[in-house]
């Protein structure tokens, strides 16, 4: 990135050092878009890795998706000399993020009252399954709390609750943990101290099915299934059409609907008075959905969708993950961006993978260090907090450091 105004504007944490102790994709989501936004995030992963990297199936893409502008360093935690280590890299740390579970930093010395005390400017940020309360020495996955937050039950069919396609709870619990720190970095610049910022994967949960409570609250009638929910709109479907290629169609209000029926064809419904506002319409489905499907399963999808597009009308194309590689929009706006894989069979190839979702001084961030290699920055690391050449060979025969 070239060094302009705009490029400096968007590393606003350039100087800030945060240190990692975090694996899966909450804790390092947090990191990652710290380290996006120029901070140096040094990660700190056990001898041999982070487990994280050798993942198969669903997991394949989290270590590469969720570590890029990182540097690693590989620490023994439970040997005294690399616990020692940690706790110099931690002292020397602006932020530190952690995402294990309830007293295991402690064990180390790497809690926020044993850094505190010796680091009073630090900010320290967990990442748990829960706030502290009833519940928070369970083990939490996202799967976990979206099955007894309810967002499984609104995400499947009546009967049939459904995990959400992505890890949601992670990506913005780390997301919040992120926004935590930002917080807590504009008050440590007024007050000279840091301070401890929680952000958990079941809370998280409750913020994401919060309008569904609210619902319930002002009904008195419990959320449905979204499969199964009474729309909010009449027209706000997936419908399939012709060669059984499917497109999402809507019209979201009383000034869409005219529109919607001139664009696709359909002059008698724009004609019925019974039909002229949204909550009429939406009373009417039964009637108008199967007007509506007969007639586009003789359409192809792209004519529908020029139609909508040229009408200023909501509409989707049901795409794959793997189709978004493509997209026009993404490669045009540079939406995606070249890192290179640092392990599995594909080491040392480059592929494209997504940025952060908006721009400072119209920049996207963008990705200055490759997903790293294990413990590839572990003696330059060490170097900086003073140790050298040969005292760093000691730690590794020691197996204290990788």
């Amino acid at each position: 990135m070239p060094d302009t105004q705009a490029s400096r504007a968007a590393q606003p944490l350039a100087g800030l050092r945060v240190v990692e102790f975090t694996h899966m994709v909450m804790g390092p989501t947090c990191g990652l878009v710290l380290a996006d936004m120029g901070a140096e995030v040094i990660k700190v992963e056990p001898i041999g890795g982070d487990r994280t990297r050798f993942l198969m199936g669903a997991g394949t893409g989290f270590f590469p998706m969720f570590n890029r502008n990182k540097k690693s360093i590989e620490i023994n935690l439970h040997d005294t000399a690399g616990a020692a280590a940690a706790r110099a890299l931690a002292k020397s740390a602006d932020v530190v993020l952690e995402n294990f579970k309830p007293g295991t930093m402690a064990k180390y010395e790497l809690d926020y009252p044993s850094l505190s005390a010796v680091n009073p400017k630090v900010i320290y940020v967990s990442h748990k399954g829960f706030l502290p309360g009833p519940y928070e020495h369970r083990t939490a996955l996202d799967e976990v709390v979206q099955m007894m937050g309810g967002l499984a039950y609104m995400t499947g069919r009546p009967g049939d609750p459904l995990r959400a396609g992505s890890s949601v709870n992670d990506i913005m619990g780390g997301m919040f943990g992120a926004i935590g720190t930002l917080g807590a970095l504009v008050q440590r610049g007024i007050t000279g101290r840091g301070m401890d910022v929680q952000s958990a994967l079941f809370e998280n949960n409750v913020f994401l099915v919060g309008q569904h409570m609210l619902q319930y609250a002002m009904t008195g009638k419990p959320a449905s299934p979204m499969p199964n929910r009474q729309s909010a709109w009449a027209i706000y479907d997936v419908f399939t059409v012709k060669d059984g290629e499917q497109i999402f169609l809507a019209a979201v209000s009383d000034g869409q609907w005219p529109l919607f029926c001139d664009a696709l064809g359909f002059p008698e419904l724009k004609a019925d008075p019974t039909l002229s506002t949204n909550n009429a319409r939406v009373l009417a489905r039964d009637r108008i959905l199967p007007i509506l499907r007969e007639r586009l399963a003789t359409q192809s999808a792209a004519d529908v969708a020029a139609r909508m597009e040229a009408a200023g009308l909501p509409f989707a194309p049901i795409s794959r993950p793997e189709q978004l590689f493509d997209d026009p929009h993404l490669q045009a706006t540079g939406g995606l961006a070249d890192v290179v894989l640092p392990d599995g069979e594909r080491a040392g190839q480059t592929v494209q993978a997504t940025l952060l979702p908006f721009t400072l001084a119209g920049e996207r961030l963008g990705v200055r260090l490759n997903p790293p290699r294990r413990g590839e920055h572990t003696d330059a690391v060490l170097s900086g907090l003073g140790y050298d050449a040969s005292r760093i060979a000691a730690l590794r025969d020691a197996g204290a450091v990788g």
